[in-house]
């Protein structure tokens, strides 16, 4: 047997044994894919469900309904509970894969019948934060396109779980690392949502007043515009009018974004906050809070 003949045939054997942690979620006019987590949570892609609170789960020819449980749009996590557990176990999580390795992105037709779509890593890169202020992991994009297989599992050569296909900007083919779900899934199941933190103000940039950008070391900051009442920022002091210029190592200016330093873990923790009010640098310290939930 050729090698091209070995790779078709060791890829079908892959799908054919993992094809079931993938399911079809009916929503609207074609399926979207989801990802079997758990025997009875089904993780999918946020960006694809709209305002669905539960949908008809399409697998291995039966049909079952699933209800929402919560979701992140900065990470694009959603998770529905099925109403029966499906018996079916996640393989490993896989390290993120270096350019150029091939991995399978599974999906499901209408009937939850098995799809599968050959695509090489493109460029991998470090932790980043979505424009929503959601951390990933790791950046992994894929030389590929999405359809119907959007939110469903994409697998490295050995059928082990990189993560959950996504469109991301310029609709270019994201992989939401499984270490990013399962993370976002624990708080889901725990909150509802995905906790983060807020320190309760609009901002504005701006630039620093020449005459103070040698004192205050930056040339742009961020203007108060607004203050939640009883908000960290508010209860520590700060007042509209003043110009932000660092949040601990974060400051304003940079392609850093203030989510950064705003992480979950990081609420119920001080930071200090330095800003310019009437000329004067001050440094203030704002413990974050949580933002709270729409």
């Amino acid at each position: 047997m050729d090698i091209i003949a070995q790779l078709s045939t060791a890829l079908a054997d892959r799908v054919a044994a993992t094809a079931p942690i993938a399911v079809a979620l009916r929503l609207g006019d074609r399926p979207r894919a989801g990802i079997l987590w758990r025997e009875d949570l089904i993780v999918t892609s946020d960006q694809v469900i709209g305002d669905r609170d539960s949908v008809i789960v399409a697998h291995a020819g039966g049909e079952i309904a699933a209800e929402l449980v919560g979701r992140d749009p900065a990470t694009n996590v959603a998770l529905f509970r099925t109403a029966t557990p499906l018996r079916v176990q996640l393989p490993a999580l896989a390290p993120t894969p270096p350019v150029g390795a091939l991995t399978i992105l599974l999906g499901a037709d209408e009937a939850g019948a098995p799809t599968a779509r050959l695509a090489m890593v493109h460029a991998i890169g470090p932790e980043w934060h979505s424009m929503a202020g959601g951390r990933i992991e790791a950046l992994i994009r894929l030389d590929s396109r999405l359809g119907a297989d959007e939110g469903g599992p994409v697998l490295d050569h050995a059928g082990n779980l990189i993560g959950m296909a996504t469109a991301g900007p310029r609709r270019r083919v994201l992989v939401i690392p499984a270490a990013t779900i399962a993370r976002v899934v624990d708080a889901i199941r725990e909150h509802g949502h995905m906790p983060r933190g807020w320190l309760g103000v609009g901002l504005q940039p701006v630039p620093v007043p020449e005459d103070l950008r040698q004192t205050a070391g930056q040339a742009r900051g961020a203007m108060v515009l607004s203050l939640v009442a009883g908000a960290p920022a508010a209860q520590a002091g700060i007042m509209a009018g003043d110009i932000l210029l660092t949040v601990d190592d974060f400051a304003f200016g940079q392609n850093r974004r203030l989510s950064s330093i705003l992480r979950p873990e990081r609420i119920g923790q001080p930071v200090a906050v330095r800003l310019l009010r009437a000329g004067e640098q001050k440094t203030v310290s704002v413990t974050i809070d949580a933002r709270p939930h729409r």
